[in-house]
């Protein structure tokens, strides 16, 4: 499993010209799921995505993370993210997880996170050609892995 995270001031992810997540200020995280990855490591994602430290603590240190400052987050899948680009010019996908066991890992971070979040938690649609919308503040990008 791969997680790029971005701090956002505003996010959003909208299909077939209709808002189905958004979120202000927080965290968008594209979901690229591996062959493999399990309950543990789904669990372990979402500890990191809500407690990874990347807002400021008012020192100019990042040492706030979502679930300190209540912010949003936004999961969107993507199977792209998990692509094979290490030769050629055309990336590989037979290292992304296959939909059928993509879903239900996604689905499962989703819950986690919702279930542990006070703040906002929204995602996008599975499967679906999605336009994502963010402002990033920072820029702050950090890819993660379980």
């Amino acid at each position: 499993m791969l997680v790029l995270i971005q701090r956002v001031t505003a996010a959003s992810v909208e299909v077939e010209g209709q808002v189905v997540g958004a979120i202000d200020g927080g965290l968008l995280a594209l979901v690229g799921m591996e062959p493999g990855d399990t309950d543990a490591q789904i669990a372990r994602m979402a500890d990191r995505l809500l407690g990874y430290r990347v807002f400021d603590d008012g020192e100019g240190r990042m040492n706030r993370s979502v679930t300190d400052t209540g912010g949003g987050l936004l999961l969107v899948s993507q199977f792209t993210l998990a692509a094979d680009t290490r030769s050629g010019m055309r990336p590989g996908f037979s290292t992304a997880a296959a939909p059928s066991d993509a879903e239900p890992g996604f689905n499962r971070l989703l819950a986690i996170c919702r279930e542990k979040h006070a703040g906002r938690v929204e995602s996008g649609r599975f499967g679906a050609h999605m336009t994502v919308r963010l402002v990033n503040d920072g820029p702050v990008t950090f890819l993660l892995r379980p």
